[in-house]
């Protein structure tokens, strides 16, 4: 039996006439041919990733809103700085008692609560410990606990010129430019001395007044007059510049979510809608129903032979390629050594238990070649490529022939060898 190289075509010759044999090892160009639709995907999710990101930065701001360090167009730093030269020591205040202990010192509080996260009881302390403070862009919770009448009114329809009261940084002010928020002063917040400045209609962009403890509030609508990209149009920076240095200290105040008391917000329960969970029990009781309805239903077992037949060269074949692929090289080569062990052993009429040592010994013994190299060829050497492989096995199946050649009667010849054999009388006494 002839033993030969694991390989996916018949191996062509070389220009001396010697074997040789198509490398199986994959190439990078292959190993990337099959890893292609992953390589495809991982661009796909890298190029998204560099976009969402590049998006984002364009959209979102690189720094919270009126942020006194911030110096992109949503910021204040320019506000800040300017208030700086003028000697007014402003100071970022990172949480309510921070802002409330500044207020206590005398310093005007700037308040802009951008998520809507100071309760009433915050905003009251916060009140209650200022002598002026200035509430930019207020919401309904600030509105209804700092200045009770006040109400939001909507967008200015363009610059307002109207001032129309007496507080003099408005006046010094005499215009607010166009993107102004508006809100609404009732007569009950007129009477207690609420008053509007830069009119539009009915409503407002800036009201002033007393807050419930007797401070000098002053609600400003819109952020507008304080952003870096509009503080410079029309009379924006006199207003904020007119409101914020009336002291010679400013407390710039931006809660963040360590301002917010865990305790009064709502839980997921108080958050769902009551319909909500009947709804849930009746979409779990229709999927089961439809379960049992559709479901498919399973018979007995059924013992059934089927007919199961794997060709042995396929096993190979599908062997071979496994190790071509994972380069397993030493693998290949043991179990061609494999069988041509057992069958070298079976033709010089070897135990099957005997050693592949043993083996070696009586094949150098049956072809006269040298112990040490049959040994080498049969246990020790270990292939260094697919060259080697295929010389290996070359090799292995020339020691096969050799052995086989050793036990066959001198009479009989090579295999396949023309000799004058044929024109000496057949033992029968038939020519063959």
């Amino acid at each position: 039996m002839t033993v030969t190289a694991p390989a996916a075509s018949p191996a062509p010759a070389s220009a001396d006439g010697s074997p040789t044999a198509e490398a199986l090892t994959p190439t990078v160009r292959e190993q990337l041919r099959r890893r292609r639709p992953w390589i495809v995907i991982g661009i796909v999710l890298v190029v998204g990733a560099l976009v969402l990101l590049v998006v984002q930065g364009g959209v979102r701001a690189p720094g919270p809103l009126l942020g006194p360090a911030n110096a992109a167009p949503a910021g204040s730093k320019a506000l800040v700085e300017v208030l700086r030269q003028q000697g007014v020591e402003v100071t970022e205040a990172s949480s309510l008692d921070a802002a409330v202990d500044l207020a206590h010192g005398g310093a005007t509080v700037l308040l802009s609560d951008e998520l809507g996260i100071l309760d009433a009881d915050g905003l009251g302390e916060l009140a209650a410990a200022s002598d002026r403070l200035v509430v930019v862009e207020p919401g309904f919770a600030a509105l209804r606990t700092l200045a009770p009448g006040v109400r939001l009114g909507g967008v200015a329809s363009g610059a307002l010129d109207d001032v129309a009261c007496d507080v003099r940084p408005a006046q010094r002010a005499g215009e607010l430019s166009d993107g102004q928020r508006l809100v609404t002063v009732d007569d009950e917040a007129a009477a207690e001395g609420w008053q509007g400045c830069f009119r539009d209609g009915e409503a407002f962009a800036v009201a002033a007044g007393p807050g419930p403890s007797g401070a000098e509030v002053t609600i400003v609508a819109a952020t507008t007059v304080f952003e870096n990209e509009h503080v410079d149009e029309a009379g924006n920076a006199a207003l904020a510049i007119g409101l914020l240095g009336a002291s010679a200290e400013l407390a710039w105040y931006l809660p963040g979510p360590a301002d917010a008391d865990a305790g009064s917000a709502p839980t997921i329960a108080e958050l769902t809608p009551g319909w909500v969970s009947p709804v849930l029990v009746l979409v779990i009781v229709v999927t089961v129903v439809a379960g049992i309805w559709r479901g498919r239903r399973f018979g007995p077992l059924v013992v059934e032979r089927l007919p199961v037949q794997v060709p042995a060269g396929e096993t190979s074949e599908g062997r071979a390629r496994l190790y071509a692929r994972g380069c397993a090289r030493g693998h290949a080569l043991d179990q061609l050594r494999i069988g041509a062990v057992g069958r070298i052993a079976s033709v010089l009429k070897l135990p099957r238990s005997a050693p592949a040592h043993a083996v070696a010994e009586a094949a150098a013994v049956a072809t006269g070649r040298d112990a040490a190299s049959v040994a080498r060829l049969l246990i020790g050497t270990e292939p260094a490529g697919d060259r080697e492989l295929v010389d290996l096995a070359v090799e292995l199946d020339r020691l096969e022939h050799e052995v086989a050649d050793s036990v066959r009667p001198a009479s009989a010849g090579p295999a396949g060898s023309d000799s004058d054999s044929d024109d000496r009388p057949h033992p029968t006494g038939r020519r063959p």
